[in-house]
């Protein structure tokens, strides 16, 4: 496989009605996927890395699937963040009650919003939310609809953190494997498709378009296969001046 171009094809679990069993099923091999990634240790580490003021009350989720992974993440914060109004956006409603519940007994409040993420990119809107995460989902755009899509980040976030595939050849390797972990034939094939449209080099900070100057990004390999951007307004981050 070539690495040093992104190859963009439909990924089938995207195409597949959010009750078809393949779906279900490939929802929670991604689970598992996660947890062999350590998608979630990487991000606790993006978001320090972000070293924001306060900690956030406001957070978006793009392209939250079944909400599973930030739920552990929120798990795993510590200290933990406590009065958080959460947003998860997904083009399928598959929250769970019992999913849901578990926010609910950390202290976050959940909306779960049914939406395309380019209809909500091409919203209007205020800034509302002071952290918008997203893991495995840009790697879905072409360069257009990415720019796109992270210029209504910037207009509506005070920072952002995403955890993409890494496309390099021990990723791709990888991908091959995950049968490894029981997945069925829907994830093994999205697997491979997800490397070869991921990221490297500094392909996302060239893609981000804000109309303002006052960002700090960063963006970098975090093994064993995760590719993370981070993007903070200067202004959120720990030693920023606030007021007269």
């Amino acid at each position: 496989m070539s690495t040093s171009t992104r190859c963009i094809q439909p990924e089938a679990l995207d195409e597949l009605p959010a009750d078809d069993p393949r779906a279900q099923r490939s929802r929670r091999d991604l689970q598992r996927v996660h947890r062999a990634m350590r998608t979630v240790t990487i991000l606790r580490r993006a978001v320090s890395k972000l070293r924001l003021c306060t900690a956030p009350a406001h957070i978006l989720e793009l392209g939250a699937g079944d909400g599973s992974l930030l739920l552990r993440f929120a798990r795993a914060l510590q200290p933990p963040w406590t009065g958080v109004q959460l947003t998860l956006l997904d083009r399928h409603a598959v929250i769970s009650e019992r999913t849901s519940d578990a926010y609910r007994e950390l202290g976050w409040q959940v909306r779960a919003l049914s939406a395309e993420a380019l209809t909500w990119a091409a919203e209007p809107r205020p800034r509302r939310y002071d952290l918008c995460i997203t893991n495995l989902f840009l790697h879905h755009f072409d360069r257009t609809d990415l720019v796109a899509l992270l210029r209504a980040v910037a207009a509506s976030s005070r920072a952002f953190v995403a955890c993409e595939p890494r496309r390099s050849a021990s990723a791709h390797i990888a991908s091959r494997l995950v049968a490894l972990l029981g997945a069925n034939q829907i994830t093994r094939e999205d697997a491979v498709k997800s490397v070869a449209a991921g990221f490297n080099g500094l392909e996302l900070s060239s893609a981000w378009r804000s109309a303002e100057a006052d960002w700090i990004l960063g963006e970098y390999a975090a093994a064993p296969f995760t590719h993370c951007f981070i993007a903070v307004r200067a202004d959120a981050q720990i030693g920023a001046a606030h007021g007269p």
